[in-house]
């Protein structure tokens, strides 16, 4: 069995890696923890018009490419050697293939195209204040009425949450328990009631936030 990359993949090692070391010098990411938003908005349009970065594992029916997760690893590894900063991990990682694995293909329809444009800047909200990851950590409550959905409780250590446009938040209807009642519910950046509060963490290359 062959482990080794293919020239494709090598190939797309070689272009990010060098676009990579080209917008991320040490200099530049020092800089960028400084700032409120932590990343460089023109280079962000870059990744996903030059280099099709942001699109790379969408499925082609949704403005993706289609690849692997083999050609995300290359991807993130890159973007690991200079410590990138930018909202990939949270955007193209955790909301994505969220979405990619809970929501219809009308859903998908809505929200993966503009990942894979580079204009959705996305984050995953599963954290609780009570710091445990498994059901029993979802207290936040979801209560429906209508075709409308009303989210109360605290999201902690969002990565990229004082950004993101577009907030994928995990949440339990009222009244369940365990794993029953828990659901993904989509939340644009500048809902009505939404406050996203930035936290001080030891990695300000990937910036965290608190959401009520």
């Amino acid at each position: 069995m062959n482990f080794a990359f293919s020239e494709e993949q090598d190939q797309l090692r070689e272009a990010v890696g060098k676009f990579m070391e080209s917008k991320s010098p040490s200099a530049e990411v020092r800089r960028l923890m400084e700032t409120t938003e932590g990343y460089d908005a023109a280079v962000w349009k870059q990744m996903a018009q030059e280099l099709g970065l942001q699109s790379l594992h969408l499925p082609e029916a949704h403005g993706g490419q289609g690849f692997t997760f083999i050609e995300l690893g290359i991807v993130l590894e890159e973007m690991g050697k200079v410590l990138l900063c930018a909202p990939y991990f949270s955007t193209v990682c955790l909301a994505a293939n969220a979405i990619m694995n809970a929501a219809t293909d009308a859903q998908q329809g809505e929200l993966l195209p503009g990942i894979a444009s580079g204009d959705t800047i996305a984050a995953l909200a599963f954290t609780e204040p009570n710091g445990k990851w498994d059901a029993s950590g979802i207290t936040m409550e979801a209560r429906g009425k209508g075709d409308a959905w009303t989210l109360e409780g605290t999201k902690m250590f969002v990565i990229d949450g004082h950004t993101a446009n577009t907030i994928v938040v995990v949440a339990r209807e009222a009244g369940s328990t365990g794993d029953d009642g828990i659901g993904f519910f989509v939340v644009d950046g500048d809902a009505k009631g939404l406050t996203r509060t930035a936290l001080a963490t030891m990695d300000q290359t990937r910036k965290q936030a608190r959401l009520d």
